[in-house]
Parts: structure tokens; sequence; C-alpha cells
């Protein structure tokens, strides 16, 4: 699609609208010189040269890529009406708009009934989770994979609540055992499981931890903020065998209390979108407060009235919901994007695998990819610390042929348990990650592995 075009005419679409309520005068304190904003422009966008190029496939780093067009166009569009979607008359169409989009992320999980909205950020989401978790069970422990996001512990003691970490297993999922063993005692009211860790995008073992949980009256909470959007593959049998997913943690998801969710991670979003769902509508009264000059033009739920934050950017509803009307939630239509790194990340742990120049860390659970320079020498942890640093660096500042790499940091343990060969004479040691979050890396992926391979071999 023509960015520039639609720009312009998202542009049109609200000076039109505007004319509808009459002129006025705009107030001068408003007024800048065009020859005054052309310069400060000229620096702004000097300014914005120092950055990476999100965009390219030669960025494997982190999980960052540009939102989809469709997505900037209905931001830039909506950001002119500037609604605040904390309640109804704050931003009546974008409220709607975010209700059909929750409605959909909640159709993708297969949630029976539900009550959720939108929030700004992934830690957000999994704050108001954990907020429902306390409310509903106080006094009681949350337990989550010592592999899980840092927000998990962080947010517990934000809401005064014990949080317990639990033993990961060789593949960086939560081990069943070490979680039932915590169980047994009783003090553990909600457990959180990870369907794609920011590490190393494993995939917790949902299907089998779920009936764990309810054995022993706990709550489950699912942190799909990364990997979420992987359900619509899981969900279609063909799909999600060529892809070697695991389709069965996806299906438990529907049958947990609670799911995050961040479009704009593989949702093509601007940042901040993170999304929170729950099974059960009825927890809203947890979120019950009064507002004297809010809540008065809707007899439906404010979605304020279920969140925690209060005002949240009706523009990020609106981008979401035109995205989802050309990319549906779907595994021919949003499924797409996704399989494109899928297949580039499973591609390229095999071109590693029979590499003389890199070793595999671990297979890849969905798009994540770790791995390490072979070295000349024994494998050691010291040595695969420096050799990380050297290649990520190299690549950074190579102007001719730039790749931008990231690292991950494992402790001994975890290395050796997957690399048992390895001298450990070091506490733990950073090992290379890529994040083949856009679909553009299956095709650039010779490129980008015979460049890897070459820093690594210098």
């Amino acid at each position: 699609m023509d960015l520039q075009y639609w720009l312009g005419r998202a542009a049109e679409v609200v000076e039109r609208w505007g004319e509808r309520f009459g002129p006025f005068e705009p107030h001068p304190s408003h007024h800048v010189d065009d020859a005054d904003f052309a310069a400060a422009f000229e620096r702004f966008a000097k300014r914005l040269e120092h950055n990476y190029p999100f965009f390219h496939p030669r960025y494997a780093g982190q999980m960052v890529k540009p939102p989809h067009p469709a997505a900037v166009v209905g931001y830039l569009a909506a950001m002119r009406f500037n609604p605040n979607n904390h309640a109804y008359e704050g931003g009546p169409a974008t409220s709607d708009m975010e209700r059909e989009c929750v409605a959909a992320l909640a159709a993708m999980f297969a949630l029976p009934a539900h009550v959720g909205h939108l929030t700004s950020s992934g830690t957000i989401a999994n704050l108001e989770a954990l907020y429902v978790a306390r409310q509903s069970h106080p006094g009681r422990a949350v337990a989550y994979s010592e592999q899980a996001h840092y927000t998990h512990g962080r947010m517990c003691h934000v809401l005064g609540v014990r949080g317990v970490a639990v033993a990961a297993d060789g593949l960086g999922r939560m081990d069943a055992g070490a979680l039932e063993a915590l169980l047994r005692g009783g003090d553990v009211g909600t457990v959180v499981v990870t369907a794609g860790t920011t590490g190393l995008g494993a995939v917790d073992p949902v299907h089998e931890i779920l009936p764990l949980a309810r054995r022993y009256g706990a709550r489950v909470h699912v942190d799909a903020a990364y990997g979420g959007f992987f359900a619509l593959l899981a969900a279609d049998p063909a799909q999600a065998a060529a892809l070697g997913l695991d389709p069965r943690p996806w299906r438990a998801v529907g049958g947990c209390d609670s799911v995050t969710v961040d479009p704009h991670k593989h949702g093509l979003q601007p940042y901040g979108c993170g999304a929170v769902l729950f099974a059960d509508p009825a927890i809203g009264r947890h979120f019950a407060h009064d507002s004297p000059y809010t809540y008065f033009t809707d007899a439906e739920l404010h979605l304020g009235e279920i969140s925690l934050e209060c005002s949240r950017a009706g523009a990020s509803a609106a981008a979401l919901w035109l995205t989802l009307q050309l990319l549906p939630l779907t595994p021919g239509g949003f499924g797409a994007v996704l399989a494109g790194g899928r297949r580039a990340a499973l591609a390229w742990a095999d071109l590693i695998r029979d590499s003389p120049d890199l070793t595999l860390y671990q297979q890849p659970d969905l798009d994540i990819v770790t791995y390490l320079p072979t070295g000349t020498g024994p494998l050691s942890l010291a040595g695969t610390d420096a050799a990380g640093e050297r290649v990520l660096r190299a690549g950074m500042s190579a102007e001719d042929d730039p790749v931008y790499l990231s690292l991950l940091r494992v402790d001994a343990a975890d290395f050796t348990r997957r690399h048992p060969g390895a001298l450990a004479d070091a506490d733990g040691a950073r090992i290379l990650r890529s994040v083949l979050i856009k679909p553009e890396a299956e095709h650039y992926l010779p490129r980008l592995h015979a460049r890897v391979s070459e820093l690594a071999r210098a």
C-alpha cells in the first residue's frame, strides 16, 4: 500500500469531519511559523538517524519491528481525534473498535467467555492479571518459571504478593514436577505459565500445568505477551505439523483464567499496545470504583471500569482494528506473517547445526534462535562469552555490511546441561540470540547466516 497517499487521505478524513462543527479562531499561542518549524524538523530528522534499522532483516537483535502501514494510518488518523478509551464518552468510536479487537483476541485463544481490554504494555497487562490473582486468592503466593519475564517477580513485589520461581527443564520450560512439589504445600494461589519466553522463546507445557494447578485449587495465568499470536498456527493441524509446533499448549490456553498478549510485538502494532483477557467476566468486580465525572454515556461497562489504567490511547485500538480488517486472526491471515519467521528459525537452526563456525544452543520453539561461535579451542563459558561479545560488536560497527544481533546471559548450569562437554570456567556466559520476528528473514536468511558465520570466523 502507498503509505504517503493513505496518510494524506487520513488527514482529509479528519479535516472533513471537523468542518461539520463550523469554523472557529485558533488561539495564537498555538501558532508556529513555518520557517521555525522547518528548522526544528531538520534537527528532529537528524536526531532520528541515530537509530538501528529495525525494518531490515539484517537487524536480527531484539523483538522489534515497524508497525504495518495500515496500523500507522489508523493510529495517526485516530490520533488527530485524540480519543481516550477510559470512558465511552472519551472515545465512542475507538471504544467500540477496542471491544471488537478484544473479542477477536479472545477467539484466537478459544476463550469461551471473556472480559478484557488493551493496555499500554505487556507489563501493565501482567500487573492487572496478577492483581486479580491476588484479589481472588488473598494471602497466597504466585509461582512462575525461573525463565519467565522478570516483570512477574517485580509486579509481585509491587502488589505485596510472595512470588516463587519454579525450576525450568533442559529446554527452558517450567518443570511440571518441580511445580507439583511446590503446589503440595497449599500456599500457591496462581501459576504463571509463559507461552514464549523473551530469552529463548520457550513455551511452557500449559496442557500439563493446567490440570496440575486445578488439582491443587490454583488459578493459571498465561503470559503470552511474546508468543501469543502463534496460537493461530497451532490451531491449524497441517501448519502446526509443517512448522514443528506442538499444538497442545496452545489448545490448553482457552481453559486458563487469564491471558496477556502484546499486539505491539507480533501483532504489527506501534508501541504501546498490550492486552489482558480474563475468562470469567465477573472479575470486573475487582476493578470496581467510583468516578464522579465519567461513565455517564453508555449502559455497558466502560473499559476503564475493568482496568487499573485510566487514560489509554484510543488510537491504539483504531490501529489494531484497521490492521485486523486486512489481516484477520486466522492461520492464513495473520498466521502467514508468523509462519515466515518460524520457517526462518527452523532453517537457520539447520544451517547452524551443520556449520563449522557456529554452534546451536538449543532448538527454537518459536522464532528466537540462540547460538554461539564455535571457536578453535575447547568449548568454555569464558570463551563463549568473549566470542559472543566480539561478534555482536563487530557486526554492529561494520559500516559496509552491518548485522545486528543480541546477547542472552545464561548461567553455568543451564549451559552445561545443553552442552555437557563445556568447561565451566565462569558462572555463566552470554550467548548470541536472534529474533526472526520479521517474515522477511526467511528470504534474507542465506545472507544473514553467511555474514554471522564470517564474523564468527574472524
